[in-house]
């Protein structure tokens, strides 16, 4: 992309935040890698490493249940990141909501960093590392908590397991969630979709309740959005969002 393209990408982008009271964005593990979290469907994203059971399957809700302790040798050695820090593109959004302008998160990502962060309007689609139960009496687990119990899988002191409240391959995502998630999403006036490929549904599908001024599109690569966007913007998504809010200001 050439540099002055760019630039003027960024100061289009900067007046409409200027100009915008309800902005939502949706995002994905893109906006994470910053931060040192792999994604999932890149070429050396945890869906191609080689191993004795295929990622996607050790992160169903049948193999949890049947293979626990090799559910939990995988989400903790490739899951968590309980070190991870928030990037640029965190903390531009959690600004954003200081300032009244953006009306909610909503992420594919179960990492926690948006709230880290210091965003308070976020909805985790997918669930989040922050949040576990015990599958026996429902007690809570904090991500620290579960980290602290003895062994590989966590057990509550009643005896049960602890499952982390992430939403695994053969489980639906919360209704409620997808609800508020449709909502926010039609009574945005900006709409920024960045750091995903759109490939997972029903999240991606969430797109279509749009109808405010402006769509725009912060990806490396392309996705299916980028058609019926007002912009799009192939950058790391940090460095886009922090300087379109340096020069909204």
């Amino acid at each position: 992309m050439e540099q002055t393209e760019y630039q003027e990408q960024l100061r289009e982008l900067a007046q409409w935040i200027s100009k915008s009271r309800r902005i939502v964005f949706f995002g994905g593990a893109g906006v994470s890698t910053e931060s040192g979290i792999p994604d999932f469907r890149s070429a050396d994203g945890l869906y191609a490493e080689k191993r004795r059971y295929p990622p996607e399957q050790i992160v169903s809700h049948s193999f949890f249940l049947a293979h626990t302790e090799q559910f939990y040798d995988f989400y903790k050695e490739r899951m968590l990141y309980p070190d991870a820090e928030p990037n640029a593109a965190h903390l531009a959004l959690a600004a954003l909501e200081r300032q009244g302008k953006l009306s909610a998160v909503i992420t594919q990502n179960i990492d926690g960093l948006h709230e880290k962060a210091g965003s308070k309007r976020v909805l985790p689609l997918h669930g989040t590392v922050l949040k576990n139960h015990c599958l026996r009496c429902g007690k809570f687990y904090s991500l620290a908590e579960l980290l602290s119990r003895p062994g590989t899988v966590p057990h509550c002191d009643c005896g049960g397991i602890i499952k982390p409240d992430v939403v695994l391959y053969e489980e639906a995502l919360d209704s409620a969630l997808l609800t508020e998630a449709a909502r926010r999403i039609a009574e945005a006036d900006l709409l920024i979709v960045g750091g995903t490929s759109l490939a997972v549904y029903p999240a991606a599908g969430l797109l279509r309740y749009f109808g405010g001024r402006h769509l725009v599109v912060i990806n490396r690569s392309a996705t299916p959005a980028d058609r019926d966007a007002d912009l799009v913007i192939q950058a790391p998504i940090g460095e886009v969002l922090s300087k379109a809010l340096e020069e909204a200001r």
